[in-house]
C-alpha cells in the first residue's frame, strides 16, 4: 500500500468541546494510549490561533542583523548551484537515533527583506516518500499548469461546479468541506493528472527550483480514484468569458510521465522520491510569493498561493479559513508549545495564544503509511510556522520525515509520538535566543 488510509484506523476522535482548545487538554500527551494519540493528535483538526484578522504571517517585522542569515540577492536562486552559497548548517540539529530527516528553513528581516539560513541533521539530501504530504505541490502545479494556458484563470475558479479553494480545503482537512467530498486521494490525484508528471518533476529542476540532487520524481499517485468535476471546464465566477476548457488525463497510466512504483530508476523511495529540501524550499518559495519575487513559481500569482495557505473564496458556511490552516494534527503545535512552555499544563492552543497575543500560524500538510517496500511505518510533515513576539518575531518552513521499523498501521501512533518529540527538541533549540 502506498496512498495514505486516514481512516483505515477507527478510532474516536475527541469532543467538539475539547477540539476547541485542543483535544488533550486534560490528557498529557506523556498518559496517553497509542489510540488516544493517533485520535486526538494525529487525525484531530487544527486548532486555530485567537486573531485571524489577517490571514497572513504576523511575525516579522525587521528582526535580524543578517548575521548567519542570507538574502535571495546574495544567494541568486536561479543561477546553477545555488545550495553551495546559502548560508546553512547541516549539523545544527543532532542526528536522530531513530530514522529521521529534518530540515528547517530559517527567516529573518533585514532593511525589509528577507534573508535564511538553512538548518538541517545531515539528511538534507536523502531521498525518501513523501505520501500525501506532496499534495500541495501537486495542487500548485496544476494551478501553476492552467495559468501558464489560461493566465486569467487559477486557485479562484471552480473546476465544474466545486471551487478549487473547496478541494484544496478538503484534501487538507480530509473531511467534506464546502463541495468537496473529503476525498483527499482522489482530489489530489485530479492536480496530478491535470498537471502531468514530467511538469511536476520538471519544477524540481530546470523550470524552478534547480536543485542538484539527482532522483527526484513526482511521477506517482495516490491511488485509482481520481475526482471527476461536473464538467471539463473552469469558471470564473465573476468573469465567466474566462473560463475555459481543461483537460486532464482520466486514469494515472494515461500520462506518459506515469511511472510504476518500482520502476526501473525508482529504487525503494518508489516514484515520487523527494527530500527534505526539495520540498521545504517548494513551500518556502510559495509562502514568500509576495516578498521575494525572484523565486516565484512561474506563473502563479498571489491570490493562487492564498486560496492554497488560507482557503480564501471557498463556499463552506461554517468555516472562517480553509486551505492548509485547517491541515490536520496536533504534532507541530504540541510541539511548539511545549517547546515556549516546557512546564506549562495547559493545552497548545492557550500557550501559543498567550505567547504571541493570538498572532501564530501553522500551515502544514502531514502524510504518512506503513511500507511493506522498505518494512518501516513512516510520516512527514510540511509546515510553515509564524509566531507573534517571540524573539522579535520568527518564521520558518520545515520538513521532517520519520520512521520507525515494520511496516504496520498499528506504528502509526508510535512514529507520530517519535516524531513529536524529535520537533519539540528542534523547536526548542532553535526558539532559544542564546542559539541563535
Amino acid at each position: 500500500m502506498h496512498t495514505m488510509r486516514l481512516r483505515s484506523l477507527n478510532f474516536t476522535l475527541c469532543s467538539s468541546l475539547l477540539l476547541l482548545v485542543g483535544c488533550h487538554a486534560n490528557n498529557p500527551v506523556d498518559t496517553m494510549t497509542d489510540e488516544q494519540f493517533f485520535a486526538e493528535v494525529m487525525m484531530a483538526p487544527a486548532i486555530m490561533p485567537r486573531d485571524l484578522n489577517n490571514t497572513g504571517c504576523l511575525s516579522l517585522a525587521n528582526n535580524g542583523t543578517g548575521k548567519g542569515y542570507k538574502s535571495a540577492d546574495q544567494v541568486a536562486y536561479q543561477q546553477p548551484d545555488w545550495q553551495s552559497r546559502i548560508a546553512a548548517d547541516w549539523q545544527y540539529f543532532s542526528p536522530s537515533q531513530q530514522q529521521g530527516k529534518l530540515l528547517v528553513i530559517d527567516y529573518q528581516v533585514r532593511g525589509g527583506a528577507l534573508a535564511y539560513r538553512y538548518l538541517s541533521d545531515g539528511t538534507h539530501n536523502e531521498l525518501y516518500e513523501p505520501w500525501s504530504s506532496s499534495k500541495i505541490q501537486a495542487f500548485t502545479g496544476a494551478v501553476a499548469t492552467v495559468r501558464k494556458e489560461q493566465p486569467k484563470l487559477g486557485a479562484h475558479a471552480l473546476a465544474g461546479d466545486t471551487p478549487l479553494a473547496d478541494l484544496i480545503s478538503s484534501v487538507n482537512s480530509y473531511e467534506p468541506f464546502g463541495k468537496a467530498d473529503g476525498n483527499s486521494n482522489a482530489i489530489a490525484s485530479y492536480f496530478i493528472n491535470l498537471a502531468g508528471r514530467n511538469t511536476l518533476q520538471s519544477f524540481f529542476y530546470n523550470d524552478w527550483l534547480k536543485l542538484k540532487t539527482p532522483g527526484l520524481l513526482f511521477n506517482g499517485a495516490y491511488g485509482g480514484e481520481q475526482f471527476m468535476p461536473s464538467d471539463e471546464y473552469w469558471h470564473d465566477p465573476a468573469h465567466p468569458e474566462h473560463d475555459a476548457k481543461i483537460s486532464h488525463y482520466k486514469a494515472n497510466r494515461d500520462d506518459p510521465g506515469y511511472l510504476s512504483y518500482r520502476c526501473d530508476n525508482c529504487g525503494l523511495t518508489g516514484n515520487k522520491a523527494m527530500t527534505t529540501l526539495a520540498q521545504a524550499e517548494w513551500l518556502k518559495r510559495l509562502v514568500s510569493h509576495d516578498r521575494e519575487p525572484s523565486t516565484r513559481m512561474p506563473y502563479l500569482q498571489s491570490s493562487d498561493v492564498d486560496v492554497l495557505l488560507n482557503g480564501t473564496g471557498h463556499s463552506e458556511q461554517q468555516a472562517g479559513v480553509g486551505g492548509m490552516m485547517i491541515g490536520i494534527s496536533h504534532l507541530v503545535t504540541n510541539a511548539l508549545a511545549k517547546a515556549i512552555a516546557p512546564n506549562d499544563t495547559r493545552s497548545a492552543k492557550e500557550v501559543l495564544d498567550t505567547a504571541t497575543n493570538g498572532q501564530w500560524r501553522v500551515w502544514q500538510k502531514i502524510g504518512w503509511g506503513p511500507s511493506e517496500t522498505r518494512s518501516t511505518t513512516e510520516t512527514v510533515m510540511l509546515a510553515h510556522v509564524c509566531l507573534g513576539q517571540i524573539n522579535g518575531g520568527r518564521e520558518f518552513t520545515l520538513s521532517i520525515q520519520q520512521a520507525i521499523p515494520g511496516a504496520e498501521e498499528a506504528h502509526l501512533p508510535k512514529v507520530g509520538k517519535l516524531m513529536q518529540q524529535n520537533l519539540q527538541a528542534a523547536f526548542t533549540k532553535l526558539l532559544d535566543s542564546r542559539a541563535q
